[in-house]
């Protein structure tokens, strides 16, 4: 069974998004939203949602490195859940503890194969690029979701 899938990377300030192909298959960085509040975020979310036939969403979780879960896991957690609430969309959760760390190389990859990146559009692009890191882990199979019911 093949879904549009969409992925979030979930941060107060900005909101990575990506979005897989129509088969499920392919990751590819979306964009990268301005979090002005939880509600407004979800508002923009729910218009890409139903633009691009999404019909299930993954939210990245930022686990300690010991796999617990701190605040801005928590925080994940809670959007993800009013998300589902307000979308009427299942929601996976997947850890996502290396895909920023993951997206910086692949962005200082591309700056030093010539392309012009600055601080300020790595950054803007940061976000979108872990959302399609962890994303493309979860089509591969390699991330299994989780249930938000999990972390308290």
């Amino acid at each position: 069974m093949t879904m549009r899938t969409l992925a979030i990377d979930y941060g107060e300030r900005r909101i990575g998004v990506a979005l897989s192909d129509a088969g499920g298959n392919l990751a590819t960085p979306y964009d990268v939203l301005q979090a002005a509040s939880v509600s407004h975020s979800i508002s923009q979310i729910i218009r890409i949602i139903g633009t691009e036939g999404v019909e299930r969403i993954v939210v990245g979780l930022p686990l300690n490195m010991d796999g617990t879960s701190g605040p801005a896991a928590k925080k994940a957690v809670e959007f993800g859940r009013l998300l589902a609430s307000r979308s009427g969309r299942s929601v996976v959760f997947v850890d996502e503890r290396l895909s920023s760390f993951q997206a910086e190389q692949q962005i200082s990859a591309r700056r030093h194969s010539g392309d012009k990146i600055t601080r300020k559009s790595k950054k803007q692009r940061l976000d979108a690029v872990a959302a399609a890191a962890f994303l493309q882990e979860f089509l591969d199979g390699k991330l299994k979701g989780m249930e938000a019911g999990r972390f308290k």
